[in-house]
């Protein structure tokens, strides 16, 4: 399954943290609530997903734990693009958020083709 690299555990969890402080500054209106719900449910959720990762029984179940990261990102950017177009709050406090989430995006992507292509190596190795 490869090294793990745990300062991305610790720059997810302050992702998840600049999440939940952004939720808390949404107005109190019936579609910042329920785009902060949802917010805050896929921001934190890369964190927990990662340590579950980390966990992995082997490369395939690593790389189902890593898409799940993925698609968590990839809604919590579209979420911050909503409350960043609408808008719910300045930029100056969203874009530090949708930035980072754009980073973490790209790094989860690259994690999953390499290890996608590890196991297809593998599984070809294993054939020949």
């Amino acid at each position: 399954m490869g090294k793990r690299n745990y300062n991305l555990e610790d720059r997810l969890i302050n992702f998840a943290v600049m999440v939940l402080e952004l939720v808390e500054q949404l107005p109190n209106k019936p579609a910042a609530k329920n785009l902060g719900g949802q917010l805050n449910r896929s921001g934190t959720s890369p964190a927990l997903n990662y340590g579950e990762a980390q966990a992995a029984e082997s490369d395939s179940d690593f790389l189902h734990k890593i898409k799940v990261c993925l698609k968590e990102l990839r809604e919590s950017q579209i979420c911050l693009k909503i409350i960043e177009r609408k808008p719910f709050l300045e930029g100056k406090i969203v874009n530090p958020v949708l930035q980072e989430c754009g980073e973490l995006v790209a790094i989860f992507t690259t994690i999953s083709k390499s290890t996608k292509n590890r196991i297809e190596n593998n599984i070809r190795n294993k054939n020949s």
